[in-house]
């Protein structure tokens, strides 16, 4: 089985990380593979934004929780964040930055890393505590966030989950 293959079946949502910092050339890789997913119509319309200092993560954290009621949210607790943004007029910004994040995760399972789909900013980008975090991490403002890595050295191996039956048609 090929290389890409085999991190399509291994790859795993990682939910414990140790707290080690990832390195600046793991999330400069990272960062890289987003850029070449493919977008709607070719437009590149989206951002990546890395997060990497604790305390900023906790602040995101702390805005995500009030918005959405839920006291000491934490995304797992993450070494490092990558916030995949787009303008809000890209009828495709959902889909692109989809795309862009299966790139990070897998890139990211290559190199060792753990990661976690957070999708909660999507519905919370907007909420004023939330979007004075994400201003100042320069996330434009006609952008919303449609989705996160949560990234660290992982603490645990999960194991695979069954794949459900009957997803598969074939219309010969």
């Amino acid at each position: 089985m090929n290389e890409v293959l085999k991190a399509i079946l291994e790859r795993r949502s990682v939910r414990k990380f140790t707290g080690e910092p990832i390195a600046r050339e793991e999330m400069e890789t990272l960062l890289q593979a987003a850029s070449y997913a493919p977008s709607g119509m070719g437009k590149q319309s989206w951002q990546f934004t890395a997060v990497t200092d604790g305390a900023k993560i906790a602040a995101l954290c702390e805005a995500m929780g009030k918005a959405m009621g839920k006291e000491g949210y934490d995304m797992y607790r993450p070494a490092a964040l990558i916030l995949a943004s787009n303008d809000r007029e890209n009828g495709n910004g959902l889909a692109d930055c989809a795309c862009a994040l299966q790139n990070i995760f897998l890139a990211a399972h290559s190199l060792g890393l753990g990661s976690v789909w957070i999708n909660q900013l999507k519905e919370t980008s907007d909420e004023p505590g939330v979007r004075a975090v994400l201003n100042s991490f320069g996330v434009p403002a006609e952008h919303i966030v449609w989705g996160v890595a949560s990234l660290g050295h992982p603490a645990e191996t999960p194991a695979a989950k069954p794949r459900r039956e009957g997803v598969i048609h074939w219309a010969d």
